[in-house]
């Protein structure tokens, strides 16, 4: 016996990719994810390549693999695809310090992000 499947909570037309601990804060990998949102795929990627922003590579393989899983796992066309939905979670804070001055310390804190980007399969204008 195995457990009952769940249904989808996507629509038949969308697909995603999720990235967990990324190593950066949620306000900047928001910027970049801000950059993408309601654009077609192909046009969301060429913004990303050109990107000076560090994060911008690792979102790009995320979006990459959301294409690809619109592809391979739901058969969708991959040139009718639009970035629908990129949001941005904090995953946690790693505590660090920093040695100052006479015996004291300063906390330095280290941010990591969850990152989730969806696609969704334009409707064709007649």
């Amino acid at each position: 016996m195995s457990k009952k499947s769940r249904p989808r909570r996507l629509a038949e037309t969308e697909a995603r990719a999720v990235a967990r601990l990324v190593r950066t804060s949620p306000r900047k990998l928001n910027l970049v994810c801000g950059l993408i949102r309601g654009k077609s795929a192909q046009a969301a990627l060429a913004e990303l390549s050109f990107s000076k922003r560090r994060i911008a590579r690792e979102t790009k393989k995320v979006l990459q693999a959301a294409i690809a899983n619109a592809e391979n796992n739901h058969q969708l066309d991959v040139d009718r695809l639009v970035v629908s939905e990129a949001s941005v979670g904090r995953a946690f804070v790693l505590g660090r310090f920093h040695a100052r001055a006479r015996g004291r310390a300063a906390s330095v804190e280290k941010w990591f992000s969850n990152v989730t980007i969806v696609v969704r399969e334009r409707e064709e204008t007649a």
